[in-house]
């Protein structure tokens, strides 16, 4: 499948609720990309097709769309799955990374032996939007010494600009509104 069918495939399935969860946004929601299987399995093959020949040694998935989307490409390559959680819901010592939101600070946690130095690792989530999470998590984990191939994204709304909060890092999302 071609990359636009995918993109006209996944956009079919993406649905707008307008007003959610506050006036004012559109909300893209994407869980039927994860029920409909034809759609799903599409996905998981074009990604993981993307990074076959990159000699990728795990999925950055994070929490929690990210590991929906980065669980199926992890197995479906070969790959590690590892987790990037919200602040205390991961179990042994961890490192965070606490972060700016629009209004507020968050955490993100990963367990401290997940990656070694010299990984090779995909980062994925489900969606780019102003960049502050992805922003977060590449820095988590480039500090444990990780080499990040690329981050990806179902989808990506360009209009809030969230590459730009990512640096030199190169990005791939399958639909762009």
């Amino acid at each position: 499948m071609s990359e636009t069918d995918l993109s006209e495939r996944v956009r079919s399935k993406i649905r707008d609720f307008p007003d959610f969860p506050k006036p004012g946004i559109v909300f893209k929601d994407i869980t039927p990309i994860f029920s409909h299987h034809d759609t799903l399995k599409a996905v998981t093959e074009a990604l993981s097709a993307r990074y076959a020949a990159q000699n990728i040694d795990a999925v950055v998935g994070i929490e929690s769309r990210g590991f929906l989307v980065g669980a199926p490409v992890a197995f479906h390559m070969g790959a590690g799955l590892v987790l990037v959680r919200k602040q205390g819901k991961l179990p042994g010592p961890v490192v965070r990374k606490t972060y700016d939101l629009e209004y507020g600070q968050d955490t993100l946690e990963i367990q401290e032996d997940a990656l070694r130095p010299g990984m090779r690792v995909v980062v994925m989530d489900d969606l780019l939007a102003t960049g502050g999470t992805m922003g977060a998590t590449l820095e988590l984990i480039r500090d444990q010494g990780v080499e990040v191939v690329e981050a990806a994204f179902l989808v990506e709304l360009s209009f809030l600009n969230g590459r730009e909060k990512l640096g030199d890092v190169d990005c791939h999302a399958i639909v762009v509104f």
